[in-house]
């Protein structure tokens, strides 16, 4: 056996004993991550809106042998976001890392057609559900003699770059990288680190244009593109569970850009 194929094989366990909250992981992105999380031995705490994709990624982490458990939560509800938080901690004991996932696109409109209420959606889940995610885990999180890590989803729109058709997604996702450095200065006294992932196109549904097939995506993003294809869901699960990991104990503040160079 080659060394190469000797060190895939051997388990990782970066996260044994402890639990990951993920918001937005009944699909994408998100399931991605909650899988990534389990496959390296977490306790993994599956939240979102909708019952059935929830427990299809419970069901997919315990067919690999993981532990997880999903808990429905609406996270532009401060009461919701706290019992979230509370149902970890009451399953298993503490809240040791979260993933601030939960996210939604309303896009292919200039800025002064976009209509308010795709805005209000937007503002209430992107921003407003960080906001409140991170003040129900940060409480919880201080409380602990090991603290804890938190990683916010943004993306390469808004802080990294602009394109057409995206102002008031960008915005939103701008507003997360703003918290996110924000936050971790002012908690990192605290023993919670905080960071984010920005990625651009990833092997996900949001990926896709109105009507756009998976072959016509591979085709449009040779060229879109300066690597030349999306990310994979599973390089941007990597860079998530690295900021969450125990080997960035010094990142802080961080705001890590997956997106094939696009924002480059």
């Amino acid at each position: 056996m080659s060394s190469a194929a000797s060190a895939s094989s051997v388990p990782r366990t970066r996260f044994a004993g402890r639990t990951a909250l993920v918001t937005g992981g009944g699909s994408g992105l998100g399931r991605a991550i909650a899988l990534a999380f389990a496959a390296e031995g977490a306790n993994v705490v599956i939240a979102g809106r909708t019952e059935g994709t929830l427990k299809e990624t419970v069901g997919l982490i315990e067919d690999a042998g993981g532990t997880a458990v999903a808990v429905t939560a609406d996270v532009s509800r401060s009461a919701e976001l706290a019992a979230l938080v509370e149902a970890a901690v009451e399953r298993f004991g503490s809240l040791d890392v979260a993933v601030n996932n939960a996210g939604v696109l309303r896009a292919g409109q200039p800025l002064a057609e976009l209509p308010e209420e795709d805005w209000r959606t937007m503002l209430d889940i992107n921003v407003t559900g960080v906001l409140l995610a991170l003040q129900a885990e940060v409480k919880q999180m201080r409380t602990q003699p090991g603290g804890g890590a938190i990683v916010n989803i943004s993306s390469n729109l808004g802080a990294h770059l602009s394109l057409p058709g995206t102002t008031g997604y960008g915005a939103t996702k701008a507003a997360v990288s703003a918290l996110t450095k924000g936050a971790a200065a002012e908690h990192m006294g605290d023993g919670v680190r905080i960071n984010a992932v920005s990625p651009g196109s990833s092997d996900t549904s949001m990926s896709l244009r109105q009507g756009e097939s998976l072959a016509q995506r591979t085709e449009r993003m040779k060229t879109s593109s300066p690597l030349g294809r999306v990310s994979s869901t599973a390089e941007v699960a990597a860079a998530v569970l690295y900021l969450a990991s125990d080997e960035s104990a010094s990142v802080v503040g961080a705001d890590l850009v997956i997106d094939g160079g696009a924002a480059a």
